[in-house]
């Protein structure tokens, strides 16, 4: 059984990631802590207690206040113009690849270190300018944070040229679904369950009994809240379960939307229900959107709903879709090798305590050709790639039943490119790429 704890922890920093101010409030600290050591360092020099380097900027207050002015206006405009035009580029972005994608590019750490990089120069600026202050024997002047904040607009430009690059970089295509099949992969990958992690001890009634004697007999536990269902925390579940005698049967996966009085899960003995109640808010968390800490299917719907947006009459762009079937090819090639979710959890004495509602290999599958299929009717050349694709998956199979799921899958789309390809030559190029699929079952 996987842990839980270590994937609530990744839950919550990717929960803290997909924001713009985690990244820039660690910046802004950083630099309070550096104004604080150059003030020190100033007043100490101010003091006569020891010598500024040669480079260190000097001069009277008023051409301090002048440039300290200067450099804070400039960087609160340049934020300003920067990330207006950015915000602007990715609506643009977001009517071709979904709305679902902005998330996307707000978890991008360098969008986030660059804001934080401007705004931090910023507040170094306006501290060192308030920091001008008349003294005893003549006015203060931290003529070392001067210099620093010079030394910071520096690094703004390095940043501001970076950033251009990789917005520029960021919002192409192929590096956008490039994006989404890496976060997929990383997700299968955490997600896998060895075959090492498997009990040695199994007592009790099998998921089967229990499943019938839950909807038999078993007490039902209701939604507090409508949302997404975001996380569920599998240990929690199972220690709940072990304290009080009991089995939770979970009714919806991570990516279900949960409807505030409808069924949650399910109890067995009826009698834990209250007990078990009151502590199951602590191990599901719901929010307003779908996450990929726990719910593969929502990489792939998002890689599925920009092809489905590229083959759309509007856009028209074969390229597009091919692109997204490729990754969507590699992923389940992965998953088909990989896959392998727990479907039970059980306690220290191997009792099962949690049944999970677990997304299976046949609906991915579905998921990721199904609409795809049905939005390119008409276009060999998307089904001539979705065939390749499932050639290519299923080699990565080790049963037969995943194996008849591809096989479903093209003869599916053999049958659409039948009725809505008009070219007898295109239909003749579809029909190779099926027979390669099914030339294995053939034989």
């Amino acid at each position: 059984m996987m842990r839980a704890l270590p994937r609530f922890a990744e839950w919550r920093r990717d929960a803290l990631r997909t924001n713009l101010w985690a990244v820039p409030t660690l910046e802004v600290v950083a630099v309070i802590a550096l104004f604080v050591g150059t003030y020190a360092l100033d007043r100490a020099a101010y003091n006569g207690d020891l010598s500024l380097p040669s480079f260190v900027i000097s001069g009277n207050p008023d051409a301090a206040r002048q440039i300290l002015t200067a450099i804070a206006a400039a960087v609160i405009t340049v934020v300003g113009v920067v990330f207006s035009i950015t915000i602007v580029t990715l609506t643009l972005a977001s009517t071709q690849f979904g709305p679902r994608m902005l998330r996307n590019f707000i978890r991008d750490r360098g969008t986030q270190f660059t804001l934080g990089t401007f705004v931090a120069t910023f507040v170094y600026a306006i501290l060192a300018l308030v920091s001008i202050s008349p003294s005893s024997h003549g006015d203060f002047v931290p003529h070392l944070s001067i210099t620093v904040t010079l030394g910071l607009v520096v690094l703004d430009l390095a940043v501001l040229i970076f950033f251009i690059h990789h917005i520029a970089k960021s919002i192409q295509l192929p590096e956008v679904i490039a994006s989404i099949a890496g976060d997929l992969s990383k997700a299968i990958g955490a997600q896998v369950v060895s075959a090492g992690h498997d009990y040695f001890r199994e007592r009790g009634l099998s998921p089967r009994e229990l499943s019938s004697r839950m909807a038999e007999s078993g007490g039902v536990i209701t939604a507090t809240k409508s949302g997404y269902l975001q996380f569920v925390n599998y240990d929690t579940l199972v220690d709940i379960g072990t304290r009080r005698s009991a089995v939770i049967r979970l009714l919806h996966r991570p990516g279900h939307f949960v409807v505030e009085g409808h069924p949650l899960a399910t109890v067995l003995p009826a009698e834990s229900v209250p007990d078990v109640t009151r502590s199951l808010e602590r191990t599901h968390v719901i929010g307003p959107h779908r996450t990929l800490t726990q719910d593969l299917a929502f990489a792939i719907d998002q890689l599925v709903e920009i092809a489905i947006r590229a083959l759309s009459p509007a856009v028209n762009d074969t390229f597009t879709a091919i692109t997204c079937i490729d990754w969507l090819g590699d992923s389940l090639c992965k998953m088909g090798l990989r896959w392998n979710p727990t479907i039970v959890h059980r306690d220290g004495g191997g009792y099962i305590r949690v049944i999970t509602a677990e997304l299976s290999w046949n609906r991915f599958v579905q998921r990721a050709f199904e609409k795809i299929r049905q939005a390119s009717r008409g276009m060999p050349a998307v089904m001539i790639r979705q065939l390749d694709a499932l050639a290519k998956i299923k080699d990565c199979v080790t049963t037969d039943e995943q194996r008849q799921v591809l096989y479903d899958q093209a003869a599916m789309i053999l049958r659409a490119s039948l009725e809505s390809v008009p070219e007898p030559a295109d239909r003749a190029d579809v029909q190779l790429s099926y027979d390669a699929v099914v030339r294995e079952r053939d034989r």
